[in-house]
């Protein structure tokens, strides 16, 4: 994945915290759609991975 991807996706996770939402689809969508087939699959499994990034919630702590 590209660093600027995921600079993207790391920001978008930061505002989508702080429930800045529309601002977080502003950063990260244009960069989903400009995505070839392989960076792609590799924002999909970024995104598996790091779901508590957007939520913020410890997912021991909702066991």
């Amino acid at each position: 994945m590209r660093p600027s991807t995921l600079r993207a996706l790391k920001r978008a996770a930061e505002l989508t915290r702080q429930n800045r939402i529309t601002e977080a689809v502003l950063i990260a969508e244009p960069v989903i759609l400009a995505a070839d087939e392989y960076e792609g699959d590799e924002i999909l499994r970024w995104l598996a991975q790091h779901v508590t990034d957007f939520t913020g919630e410890d997912p021991k702590e909702t066991l």
